[in-house]
């Protein structure tokens, strides 16, 4: 098993190679600890807390919603949130109603809605006031049957709760009418006025499906992920396993990572019920309200973004806040650069480790070890049960050791397929294995190492360039703070390499000397051809930057210049 398995050698002696999984569904956790723990703060939202206890009472209650409006096992159940109590209580309420979660980003536009409900067959939508026209203006066109509208400020304290309607008006310079129907619901009152009694609903955990997540679209069309209640169950247990010198059940965990992002999702909210940690809730990634919440909730757990980590280190006030209580950090949904990995440890004192995954593994595959070796620009090793190899580029058989391939995995954590998409479900699996579409490679020692996205590789002149490598040089230059580098179109070489740059704050640095800082660092064909200094970069609420965004604006310029 170690020489098929080389990665095993890594792992501490604590750490289990193979895990017993729970064979029950994901909501069982929730009310187990309110049976067992509950009078234990399970949120804490701007300053409202509650209780394991409240939010399971709360979670019924809103499962009871469910099944008065219809909501039979199986049927899809959008939730339109941001971070707020409410997106914990409709999660685990339509997990409890036996329905299937649909998680949607609130900042998409109707197009992108429209199509998710529509594909998803959504009966039932939890939104935002702020979004509530969106939905409206798209529900004819879907299954959704019921929509049903929460606030802000429903779960925020006296007096937060009576501000945030004045702030937002002001900054919307409008009021939001809501126009409540026979179809259209106020959240606060459904959950009032419902029974807090639990209505068993029989669920195969390795079965049936806990929750339908969409994925970027950054390859096409979003397509939605099937992931079961064990796919769930597993993946945060290995998690817990993975952070074995921490005190699971008195830990903090900083949950700004969007819940609506499966890694939020699993690594943020999941994890907290799971392990019975405290989750401090913020709605959104804001500098100066992430450095207050840390120093005063002293968090021991912060998962993250590159962005967010970024974001932090170049404020002008960190020195001022007390952040040692963070033990641990974890990064995902896009790659660490070393240079903001050391900075934040000295910064915190904590480990920062860089991890790796996909919506279809729900979605972590690899981690770094957080008290062990950990090699520069590794996303680590494989979790427990998780099996990876390499498929060669040039055979398709397996690659040899420190050779470039195609990752592919498989494991308890991987999908069940696609939604209502056979065929796509078929492509995306060869044999039992999952075709990640990432280029990797592992060394001797059963570290991975991933060099890019088959579909972001650039190639110039015949040369396979990898935009992870362009950018990890790049983020090495003291007057960067984000970067990332693209191919466009280029009629000798066929592709050539243009980077997008956001300096520091009063920091100077010319086209010229970034070209001359890389021809020093890469081979003559990787450097950057094209410089573009820009205020901000295109990014999701998770942090990522948007590359696909910055391809499709260089194509629509180029069409757009004379011939």
């Amino acid at each position: 098993m170690v020489s098929e398995k080389p990665w095993l050698t890594q792992y501490p002696d604590v750490i289990p190679k193979n895990i017993p999984y729970d064979d029950k569904p994901l909501q069982d956790y929730l009310k187990e600890g309110a049976e067992e723990q509950p009078n234990k703060i399970l949120v804490h939202f701007m300053g409202k807390e509650m209780t394991f206890y409240e939010v399971y009472e709360a979670s019924l209650r809103f499962a009871n919603v469910l099944h008065s409006l219809g909501v039979t096992k199986g049927d899809r159940v959008a939730l339109m949130l941001a971070n707020t109590p409410q997106s914990v209580i409709s999660y685990y309420g339509t997990l409890l109603a036996g329905g299937v979660v649909v998680q949607t980003n609130p900042i998409y536009v109707e197009r992108e809605l429209e199509h998710q409900l529509m594909d998803s067959g959504a009966k039932v939508i939890v939104c935002l006031d702020l979004v509530y026209e969106r939905v409206i203006n798209v529900k004819p066109n879907t299954a959704i049957e019921h929509v049903i509208v929460t606030k802000m400020n429903d779960y925020l304290p006296f007096p937060k709760n009576m501000i945030y309607p004045l702030k937002r008006n002001k900054t919307t310079k409008r009021k939001l009418n809501i126009h409540y129907t026979d179809y259209t619901h106020s959240f606060k009152n459904l959950l009032k006025q419902a029974n807090n009694d639990l209505m068993p609903v029989n669920i195969d955990p390795k079965d049936d499906l806990a929750l339908l997540q969409y994925t970027g679209g950054t390859t096409g069309v979003a397509k939605g992920v099937m992931l079961t209640h064990y796919n769930l169950v597993a993946n945060t247990t290995q998690c817990i396993k993975w952070m074995y010198k921490l005190d699971h059940s008195n830990e903090v965990v900083l949950c700004v990572l969007p819940f609506f992002h499966v890694y939020g999702m699993t690594v943020g909210m999941n994890y907290s019920v799971m392990a019975r940690s405290k989750m401090v809730i913020l709605p959104k990634f804001d500098v100066k309200q992430t450095l207050k919440a840390i120093q005063s909730q002293k968090i021991t757990i912060f998962p993250g973004a590159p962005t967010m980590y970024i974001g932090l280190i170049n404020h002008p006030d960190v020195t001022n806040y007390h952040l040692s209580s963070i033990k641990v950090c974890t990064s995902g949904s896009a790659p660490l650069p070393l240079d903001v990995q050391y900075k934040f440890e000295q910064l915190t004192g904590a480990s920062l480790s860089e991890g790796f995954g996909l919506t279809e593994a729900s979605p972590v595959t690899h981690f770094n070890l957080l008290w062990e070796k950990r090699p520069p620009g590794s996303i680590g090793v494989p979790w427990p049960d998780t099996d990876v190899a390499i498929l060669s580029s040039e055979t398709g058989e397996r690659a040899s050791t420190g050779e470039v391939g195609e990752l592919i995995i498989r494991g308890p954590q991987v999908m069940k397929g696609y939604w209502n998409r056979p065929e796509e479900t078929e492509a995306a699996f060869q044999n039992d294995w999952l075709l990640t579409g990432d280029m990797g490679y592992m060394d001797e020692e059963g570290f991975f190492y991933i060099v890019d996205r088959k579909k972001d590789m650039i190639i110039a002149s015949g040369f396979n360039i990898y935009p992870r490598e362009i950018e990890e040089v790049l983020y090495d230059h003291p007057a960067i703070q984000e970067a990332v580098a693209i191919g466009v179109p280029d009629p000798y070489r066929g592709e050539t390499v243009k980077a997008f740059i956001v300096k520091k704050e009063d920091e100077d640095l010319t086209e010229d000397e970034l070209i001359t800082f890389c021809k020093q660092r890469l081979a003559s064909y990787k450097v950057p051809r094209l410089i573009e200094f820009r205020d901000d970069l295109p990014k999701t609420l998770v942090g990522k930057i948007l590359r696909r965004a910055l391809t499709e604006e260089e194509k629509e310029r180029q069409e757009k210049q004379p011939s």
